[in-house]
């Protein structure tokens, strides 16, 4: 079933392919009617994009974001949409948090020579290009090279958070998260939250931190995953959304853009919350 909206996307301004020009243009061409761009750790490409979809009337972009955030028995990720993206604290707190990026990147790499595969970081800022440097990046350098045959070995065999050359990222805390998204007045969403341990603790407590939604709909969750995440986001009054979270690399898992079952009448729900909170950056 395809959704006629998709609110996890990612562009060549953090670890995506297409450029945000490039995925709305993909996105109108699959009829949908919004879309969200929510690279990692970085606002930059949102103009862009904002522009791309002006020459779309009916098109509904929504600029967003996804932060990394760590706790005990992992990570967890958190969007935040509507945001008011030239925040000057955002701003310099996505800045701090992209060199953190470049560190870990760079202790990655180390840990692969270590392991006896060796590669250019100098190739990996140029597969990178603007973007903010991620894992896919160095999956990308690695596969080029000829140390893996696909994509999806990099993240199973080296880069993924058990791998041998997996390296924590500056941490920040799921609340810490949805304080700085909503200080920019954006909407914080749990981004997919079916492995998360004691889910139903956390969401309590950001529930009390101001979160908006948790994303129901994502990749190859079940209908069983989908009616359990349902029953948790109705028991905490949050909106049930979702998205693809579209990169466009090629990896087994990954959806095309719109390629998940999102009904549209929540999402109709985040857009009267995001009139409600900031009217101008809220679509007309």
């Amino acid at each position: 079933m395809a959704s006629r909206a998709d609110l996890h996307t990612h562009s060549t301004y953090s670890d995506g392919r297409l450029t945000p020009t490039e995925l709305v243009e993909r996105a109108v061409g699959k009829g949908l009617k919004a879309l969200a761009l929510t690279d990692h750790d970085c606002v930059d490409g949102i103009a862009e994009a904002q522009e791309a979809a002006r020459r779309y009337p009916q098109f509904i972009f929504i600029p967003g974001v996804e932060l990394s955030t760590d706790v005990p028995h992992g990570e967890v990720h958190m969007l935040g949409y509507f945001l008011d993206w030239k925040n000057p604290h955002l701003q310099d707190r996505l800045a701090h948090l992209r060199h953190s990026r470049l560190e870990r990147g760079e202790k990655m790499l180390a840990k692969l020579k270590h392991l006896g595969i060796d590669i250019s970081w100098q190739r990996v800022r140029e597969i990178a290009g603007d973007g903010a440097i991620g894992r896919p990046h160095i999956a990308l350098a690695m596969l080029e090279a000829g140390h893996i045959s696909s994509l999806d070995e990099a993240f199973d065999r080296y880069l993924g958070r058990n791998g041998p050359a997996y390296v924590e990222r500056e941490k920040i805390a799921p609340a810490e998260a949805v304080q700085l998204l909503t200080s920019a007045s954006g909407l914080p969403v749990l981004a997919h939250p079916r492995d998360i341990h004691n889910l139903e603790s956390l969401v309590a407590e950001l529930k009390e931190a101001d979160l908006t939604g948790i994303e129901v709909y994502y990749q190859d969750y079940d209908q069983q995953t989908i009616e359990r995440l349902l029953k948790v986001a109705h028991q905490h009054g949050l909106l049930p959304l979702g998205g693809s979270d579209f990169h466009g690399i090629g990896i087994a898992h990954e959806r095309d853009l719109g390629d998940i079952p999102l009904p549209f009448e929540p999402v109709e729900q985040l857009l009267v919350l995001a009139r409600q909170r900031q009217p101008k950056q809220a679509p007309p």
